[in-house]
């Protein structure tokens, strides 16, 4: 059984920065090469934010955030990380990590979510 648990959430000043992770078990088959992140705010559609290549470690970006976020793998932890800096209130959503095949594919499966909120 496929899980993905996401952990690194909470409340911070607009400006300041946060920490996720996310750690998946499970999967047994060694085709989904990426891990992704995307967010859902309330009343808005989700929205990719990052993705990365497992084999070579490419990363991409939502516009929005490029130059803010960085996502980052550890293969041996089965961990992906997203450092968010410059954080926004636009940023406020909750974050999903999930997996896909490659980073131009869907995602197959994703986690309970972390909730983000930026406020002063």
């Amino acid at each position: 059984q496929v899980q993905l648990v996401e952990s690194g959430g909470g409340l911070v000043q607009p400006g300041g920065s946060l920490r996720l992770s996310c750690v998946a078990s499970g999967l047994t088959l060694d085709w989904y090469n990426a891990r992704g992140w995307f967010r859902q705010a309330p009343g808005k559609e989700r929205e990719g934010v990052s993705c990365i290549s497992l084999s070579d470690g490419s990363t991409y970006y939502e516009d929005s955030v490029k130059g803010r976020f960085t996502t980052s793998r550890d293969n041996a932890k089965n961990t992906v990380y997203l450092q968010m800096n410059s954080l926004k209130p636009e940023d406020t959503a909750v974050y999903y990590c999930a997996v896909l095949r490659d980073c131009y594919s869907d995602y197959e499966y994703w986690g309970q979510g972390t909730q983000v909120t930026v406020s002063s």
